[in-house]
């Protein structure tokens, strides 16, 4: 197949996450199953608060049902959000697609290296984050088998129905229902997940591209150099539009994120202390995992991108500059003094998405957390 004529859903780098958004209808296409995977997701995360405010279930069960509803609520805020953006995000990612097939018609070896090296780490992120996702349905639909009461996997109001007496059929339907919709709700959260991750991880290959092009200004000619910093520099100006555009559409949901992310580990962590059984114990940890692990990737990937922005003056000024002639140093300084500012995933359009910002969260959530504990104890 030509490289001209790649769909935009085959591009190895996504490995299978476009597929998944194309099956389900978030992206390229618009027909019945995005409304069969949103709609019961919307209606059970609506009874899933009301099941909350008039509970008389054990404390928990309650805290449980607690991180089911603000996970469920993230998951169709992002399912909303494709909807929603759709026309924007197949945008955005046929841009990619065509800076992706430039590096891919490189003649450069170090180039192909790097495509290569950047497109394996994504697939085996996005398959560890489908893993741990599988993992985590599997919690969802066992936890309650080892509950001291007989509870749904996902807590849910019902008027009129008593859906836990034990003559009528009500709890095997719902049971049965709820075990089905858990893994349409993975293929809402992780391939999400994994294409934010690939956005950013595709960034960073920008970076490293013009990090490779000024370290190997010394073994062009003089004529060709000043030529070379110029398509450096413009490409660099794709790499900023490109990071723009990633905050135009995600940042806000980052700020959502990052707060039901402190929300569900803060409960996660008070879940654990108050587990009354060993299976609990284990499924309260795998939860854990799995909500941290993709929050660290994310956090990692913007992290590394930033440093990763800013090493392309370090990659200038490591350059031979000082053979250049005057014009072409000048032409050079600029492009180092764009780069003193680097590029940044942002969390509501201010704050920087990087692992300073993680630990912040993190000792904020062990500080309420350990306030729950006390007040509990």
């Amino acid at each position: 197949m030509e490289l001209s004529s790649m769909d935009t859903v085959e591009m190895p780098i996504f490995g299978s996450t476009l597929k998944l958004m194309k099956f389900w209808s978030y992206l390229f296409v618009h027909n019945w199953r995005r409304y069969v995977a949103m709609a019961p997701y919307i209606i059970i995360n609506c009874t899933q608060y009301v099941d909350i405010y008039l509970s008389t279930e054990s404390l928990d069960f309650i805290i449980r049902n607690v991180y089911l509803a603000v996970l469920f609520t993230n998951t169709v805020v992002r399912g909303v959000l494709l909807c929603v953006q759709r026309f924007s995000y197949e945008r955005f990612i046929n841009i990619l697609k065509g800076f992706y097939i430039e590096l891919l018609k490189s003649d450069d070896p170090a180039i192909s290296h790097l495509v290569g090296e950047t497109t394996r780490l994504s697939l085996f992120i996005s398959r560890i984050n489908l893993l741990m996702g599988c993992c985590t349905c599997i919690g969802f639909v066992t936890y309650p088998i080892f509950g001291s009461e007989r509870v749904l996997p996902y807590g849910m109001y019902l008027p009129t129905i008593d859906e836990y007496k034990y003559a009528s059929p009500y709890y095997e339907i719902f049971f049965v229902i709820q075990a089905i919709m858990a893994p349409m709700g993975c293929c809402m959260y992780i391939p999400y997940t994994n294409m934010i991750v690939t956005f950013t991880l595709f960034a960073i290959l920008m970076c490293r591209v013009l990090q490779h092009k000024l370290r190997s200004l010394e073994k062009l000619g003089n004529e060709q150099v000043r030529g070379e910093i110029i398509w450096c520099i413009k490409y660099q100006l794709k790499l900023a539009g490109f990071v723009d555009s990633m905050n135009a559409l995600n940042t806000h949901l980052h700020l959502v994120e990052f707060l039901c992310f402190g929300a569900m580990l803060c409960v996660l962590l008070f879940s654990l202390i108050i587990a009354q059984t060993i299976a609990q114990t284990v499924i309260v940890i795998a939860y854990m995992v799995m909500i941290f692990a993709n929050s660290v990737v994310l956090y990692y990937v913007a992290n590394e991108l930033y440093f990763q922005s800013f090493d392309i003056a370090i990659a200038a000024y490591e350059s031979n500059w000082m053979d250049f002639d005057v014009d072409t140093q000048k032409t050079l300084k600029f492009l180092i003094m764009r780069s003193q500012k680097p590029l940044a995933i942002l969390v509501g359009g201010t704050y920087p998405m990087n692992l300073k910002m993680l630990q912040s969260l993190l000792n904020a959530i062990y500080s309420f957390f350990t306030l729950l504990r006390r007040v509990y104890g």
